[in-house]
């Protein structure tokens, strides 16, 4: 888990951005700064997951930046240039003006899995609904050859495509095939 530092040419656009960041399920710190230097300064000296900016600080541009930054650091690059293109898998776009939940959600996806991110637990499922999604994974395994991952992940994907439950798939699955 590192810090997520706000890099911006105008201290009071980085406070205003940290601030959202801070009043959010968020766990990291927020570092805010104002020039390239200071986010490379603080690499150096702290663990950064993400830096969030604008294409331009006073001393240099954003691929500069991110040239210069320790392997695995994102940045969000917040823009109103619909035409960047990010050059590499580590920078993420969100076009200006975004809203606050846009910046957070895009931050949460950014983060790394085991970083202080809030999560609810999600609820444990009853034996007897363990047991449907079980049923329908051995159906989907010798009817279609899949391997014991491979089910469980086409009940997971069927029921991200439907918008329903895993149990509410697996009784689908089961359903046709009686």
């Amino acid at each position: 888990m590192g810090n997520i530092v706000v890099v911006m040419p105008r201290q009071e656009d980085a406070n205003r951005v940290g601030d959202i960041i801070k009043r959010s399920d968020i766990w990291e710190e927020v570092v805010v700064c104002s020039t390239g230097a200071d986010v490379l300064r603080l690499a150096v000296e702290q663990d950064i997951s993400v830096v969030i900016g604008t294409k331009k600080y006073k001393d240099m541009g954003y691929e500069e930046m991110v040239g210069y930054l320790p392997a695995g650091v994102k940045m969000l690059l917040l823009t109103k240039d619909a035409s960047l293109v990010p050059f590499t898998d580590l920078v993420v776009k969100v076009m200006m003006p975004f809203s606050s939940s846009d910046l957070i959600s895009t931050l949460r996806m950014m983060l790394p899995s085991s970083s202080g991110v809030r999560k609810r637990k999600p609820a444990k499922r009853s034996a007897e609904d363990q047991k449907i999604i079980d049923d329908a994974k051995m159906l989907l395994m010798e009817r279609n050859g899949m391997t014991e991952p491979e089910a469980f992940r086409f009940i997971q994907k069927a029921s991200m495509d439907t918008r329903r439950t895993m149990l509410e798939s697996a009784q689908m699955i089961l359903a046709t095939d009686g």
